[in-house]
């Protein structure tokens, strides 16, 4: 079930597509698709579902949706669609950007596209992560850079996730091992506000007390076995010295520049590539008069 790259700079395509999930929201739903992925990965865990199980329908989702939006199952459904049509839609939107995927994996995936998500009651970390923003850009003696909308840390770690798990083979690492890691790294930021690399440096020897002291807080609200996975792939992934350590280091420092990145990319946007390259005018029955009328107002 691994998905099996030659070369992790094939996923690159896909990964900044995946990244905009933290930024797709939806009216009557809360928070953004990378948010509620996160919720929903957790409440797997926590209903007992094996890892193996939770990341397959958690990648499958996020890589549906990363054209498709939130037009995920549960809305087809509530808009009329059957299950099969559903799927057929599903299949379609993961299959527009999944091409760096081994078809193995990808049949994996798609497979658990209808499945439905078991739920366990949510520990309160959960919840605090989705509000608790990361730091921006830091460094100590510079003024921090903030970045508007401001990613919260469920949605840096559920992407930094899928990301491990599509990296894992290429690594030659456990997928379940890196997307526990994925899911885990950052519970200690639910009670330990993001200062950055500032913070970091300013606190100095003090720094691993006060991590170790909010992530004990955290895991304490889970279950003794889940609790056990967790802290075992926390220590794999304390260096870069096994595939599992390599695989989610390599997934999270990508995730994090391609934050900046596409802030980046979106204030260099010019209307001269929305209009041509995107088709913001698109074709159908009115698009002679809608560009004759473009024209005639100066914006084309």
């Amino acid at each position: 079930m691994l998905a099996l790259v030659d070369q992790p700079v094939r996923l690159m395509p896909l990964f900044r597509e995946l990244g905009h999930l933290k930024r797709i929201t939806s009216a009557g739903r809360e928070g953004s698709i990378a948010t509620r992925l996160f919720s929903r990965a957790w409440g797997g865990l926590l209903a007992g579902e094996l890892p193996a199980v939770v990341l397959r329908r958690t990648v499958g989702a996020a890589v549906a949706a990363g054209r498709l939006g939130d037009l995920d199952l549960a809305k087809l459904r509530e808009l009329g669609l059957t299950d099969a049509e559903a799927s057929t839609v599903l299949r379609a939107g993961f299959d527009a950007v999944a091409q760096a995927i081994t078809p193995p994996f990808a049949a994996d995936l798609t497979a658990a596209l209808a499945q439905d998500a078991a739920s366990g009651p949510l520990p309160p970390f959960v919840t605090l992560l989705a509000a608790q923003p990361r730091a921006g850009v830091t460094c100590p003696d510079k003024p921090r850079m903030m970045l508007a909308p401001t990613e919260n840390h469920a949605e840096h770690s559920v992407v930094v996730a899928v990301y491990a798990v599509l990296l894992a083979a290429h690594y030659g690492a456990d997928p379940a091992v890196v997307f526990l890691a994925g899911l885990a790294h950052h519970v200690h930021s639910a009670a330990m506000p993001d200062s950055g690399f500032t913070g970091e440096v300013l606190l100095g020897d003090l720094l691993e007390r006060v991590i170790g002291t909010a992530r004990e807080h955290a895991l304490s609200e889970l279950p003794p076995p889940l609790q056990k996975r967790i802290r075992e792939a926390l220590i794999v992934i304390a260096d870069d010295g096994s595939p599992e350590g390599r695989a989610f280091h390599a997934a999270d420092v990508i995730d994090r520049v391609l934050e900046i990145e596409q802030h980046v990319a979106a204030a260099h946007s010019t209307m001269d590539m929305v209009l041509r390259d995107y088709e913001l005018v698109h074709s159908g029955p009115v698009k002679a008069f809608h560009d004759a009328t473009l024209r005639e107002v100066g914006l084309l």
